[in-house]
């Protein structure tokens, strides 16, 4: 039985990772729920947990993508502090939100980047 939770949490990486690597993001669209699923993770660890995991597939990405695209890093520079900022503060309030609420605030997300992209608006 353990190896066969082995495997499947493999593939669930490697999933992760096809679609961070084609899209750029999302892998913890797939990543939360098979952590709360396969790994039987409670959702408060889950979240946090997938963060850890996509961080390297999104360091790897970004430098396959760096190297062959030939983006400067000039213009990525007030992306990568807001998104530091952002990423900190995410951190320091993270425990104060209720799962829920983090839950319905994802599910937005997803509908408002779903609704673009379906539609190219």
């Amino acid at each position: 039985m353990m190896m066969k939770k082995k495997w499947i949490c493999a593939l669930s990486g490697a999933l992760t990772g096809i679609v961070n690597g084609l899209f750029g993001a999302g892998g913890g669209l797939i990543l939360v729920p098979l952590l709360i699923r396969a790994a039987k993770l409670e959702a408060r660890r889950a979240l946090p947990t997938s963060v850890f995991i996509i961080l390297p597939m999104c360091a790897v990405s970004a430098a396959r993508y760096l190297a062959r695209e030939n983006i400067g890093l000039q213009p990525l520079l007030p992306y990568l502090a807001g998104g530091l900022a952002g990423g900190i503060l995410a951190g320091l309030t993270f425990d104060r939100f209720p799962v829920t609420w983090l839950r319905r605030i994802l599910g937005v997300f997803i509908l408002y980047a779903g609704v673009k992209m379906v539609f190219q608006l």
